[in-house]
């Protein structure tokens, strides 16, 4: 038998209790192959088109409005030197108990840590981190840093609420890049298995690093699953079903029937176009698109284009019109039924609650109801969100549509990942070039990187009217030939938002329900956030909800007083829904002979690839 080569080695052994070294040699050797990668990677990025400084001025966040930001915290300390000198000492008695303890435990003796990280702070989980005394040092000396800048951020005073938003959010990225689990050598798993592998885990992260550096714009992509794991029809997107009809902006999928009967009136889901929509079609036991339809449902969903540049002047008045309106159009004329039960998730139901808005300006009673998943439709308070809503960093989106036609996927993915960087970002890049990990076959990170783009002028409408100015909450919107209102939105509406939303906030969300006109509202509270919220199948039995049927409430008050119940909110909507569905009629085939099949689910839209 041959000798296994250095990277052959980087098969998982067991990590040694102690920080040495296993084989000298071998780990010799594989470190001059990583330096080797490393200088290959430094040649590949030095030969790259660099950015005219006309390009980099159209970065959607300039360093000067990070350093403007941060600079008017600095300034209010300034004026208040007393408070400034009361911030820097308790810094430096912090850092003080710190070494006390770190020597008490050199010594022996139980000490009470300075600062601990949050729960949910996957971080900092290695056991290494509290009980070996460096690690834990490292750690603590790090987490009373990172806090003592958000506490000058949140105590600073004469700073407008904007400004402080984005200063908690600017010192909130720069603290967790310098995280001291993001560095090798002071991060114990890491160090322990480059020790253990000889640096083999090294030679395998650097393969990745240029794999996901191989991308058409040069810059990186950090790879959060195996893409190569699935296959849309294949093993995403399987409920049976078939396209029958097709525009320009979606193709409008009818869903066979799994029940002898079904509902009178049709149901129709219209997803998000920043995503796609087999979120709600992933794997058969967690499909959401599959459950309705055996629940005895005539369901459509819409699958929207891909936009590529040819697309910039569509609005969203034309997403209305060519979208919600011919797809109820289209539903009316195959079901031969009156009315119609929508659902809007997320951006899709903000622009259901302007189109309803619209019917009701032209007495139009094609809806008969509406559900919304994590729906804004009141931007009065844009927490997270705030530090992209300012003008600096839309001015940047609207140089980039403009030369672009699109907003394109990777900035609206890259915009997301940020507001949670440790996991979307930092962990991945650990596990993939540290660890040398082949990132895991997971579908929904697969559909999480399968973004969309969005067409320049609709994008510039949702920030600037929508986001920035709350027009639709305020003084009304103006889309197809209509000022529209919240207040409009009268029709009976069941509201599911999600408790730890950070896209969506569910309190948000109550608020946008309270200023709709309709005298028949449902608000359900799911427990988890914007997409496990809502993908809760009933078998799992994994998030409960909850509801309260008071709705004049704050949202403090609702939340206080409101009824927990285990297991999904899916069956409590089903049964709000069947109300709204009329009779049992026969199950009825996808299309008629005016929408022949133009193919089987999921269609060709949803794998298409614009050119842009």
């Amino acid at each position: 038998m041959t000798d296994k080569t250095p990277e052959q080695k980087s098969e998982k052994p067991q990590a040694p209790a102690q920080y040495t070294l296993a084989d000298p040699v071998q780990f010799a050797q594989n470190m001059a192959k990583v330096f080797e990668q490393a200088a290959g990677i430094a040649r590949m990025v030095a030969e790259r088109p660099q950015p005219t400084l006309e390009e980099a001025e159209t970065q959607l966040t300039p360093m000067e409005q990070v350093t403007k930001t941060l600079g008017a915290i600095t300034q209010s300390y300034m004026n208040d030197p007393q408070k400034l000198m009361d911030a820097q000492m308790q810094l430096w008695n912090s850092y003080s108990q710190l070494w006390q303890n770190a020597w008490a435990k050199v010594l022996g003796q139980d000490t009470q840590p300075v600062a601990e990280p949050a729960r949910n702070d996957k971080r900092f989980k290695d056991k290494d981190w509290q009980e070996n005394t460096v690690f834990d040092f490292l750690k603590q000396f790090y987490l009373i840093s990172a806090n003592w800048a958000q506490d000058m951020v949140k105590n600073a005073e004469g700073v407008d609420d904007h400004t402080r938003h984005k200063a908690r959010f600017y010192v909130e990225q720069i603290a967790n890049a310098v995280s001291p689990s993001n560095f090798g050598f002071t991060n114990p798993e890491v160090l322990r298995t480059t020790l253990a592998t000889n640096g083999a885990n090294l030679i395998e992260g650097m393969k990745h690093l240029q794999e996901d550096m191989q991308t058409p714009d040069g810059r990186l992509r950090i790879k959060q699953t195996d893409m190569s794991a699935f296959e849309i029809g294949r093993n995403l997107a399987t409920t049976p079903g078939k396209v029958v009809f097709r525009s320009e902006t979606f193709e409008l999928i009818q869903y066979s029937p799994t029940t002898a009967e079904t509902h009178e009136y049709p149901l129709v889901i219209f997803p998000p176009w920043i995503n796609k929509f087999y979120i709600m079609d992933l794997k058969p036991e967690n499909s959401l698109i599959r459950w309705i339809v055996d629940q005895g449902y005539t369901l459509f969903v819409v699958s929207w284009v891909n936009p590529d540049a040819s697309y910039r002047d569509v609005g969203m008045g034309d997403y209305i019109e060519d979208g919600y309106l011919t797809v109820f159009r289209e539903i009316k004329a195959i079901t031969a039924q009156p009315q119609i039960n929508a659902v809007g998730y997320c951006i899709a139901g903000t622009t259901l609650s302007m189109t309803l808005a619209l019917l009701k300006a032209r007495g139009d009673e094609t809806v008969k109801s509406a559900t919304f998943f994590t729906t804004l439709t009141d931007f009065g308070e844009q927490g997270e969100f705030t530090p992209f809503l300012q003008d600096d960093f839309i001015d940047g989106i609207e140089r980039e549509v403009e030369e672009n036609g699109v907003l394109r996927s990777f900035i609206m993915a890259r915009t997301f990942s940020f507001l949670r960087s440790n996991d979307l970002i930092y962990q991945p890049a650990i596990r993939n070039y540290m660890m040398g990990e082949k990132p895991p076959a997971f579908d929904l990170l697969y559909w999480n990187g399968d973004g969309t783009n969005l067409p320049a002028k609709m994008s510039k409408e949702y920030l600037r009217g929508l986001c920035q100015g709350n027009q639709f909450a305020n003084q009304g919107v103006e889309f197809v030939g209509e000022r529209l209102h919240l207040g409009d939105v009268d029709v009976p509406v069941c509201l599911i938002a999600c408790e730890t939303d950070h896209i969506a906030a569910w309190v948000d969300s109550y608020r946008g329900a309270q200023k709709m006109g309709s005298k028949d509202k449902t608000f359900i509270l799911s427990e988890s956030g914007h997409i496990a919220g809502i993908i809760n199948p009933p078998t799992k039995k994994k998030y409960g909800h909850y509801t309260n049927t008071d709705l004049s409430l704050s949202s403090a008050e609702w939340k206080a007083s409101a009824e927990h119940h285990a297991g999904s909110w899916w069956p409590r909507w089903e049964a709000w829904l069947k109300g709204r569905s009329g009779a049992q009629v026969p199950a009825r085939i996808p299309g008629d002979s005016d929408h022949p099949i133009l193919c089987d689910a999921p269609g060709s839209y949803v794998t298409a690839v614009p050119s842009t």
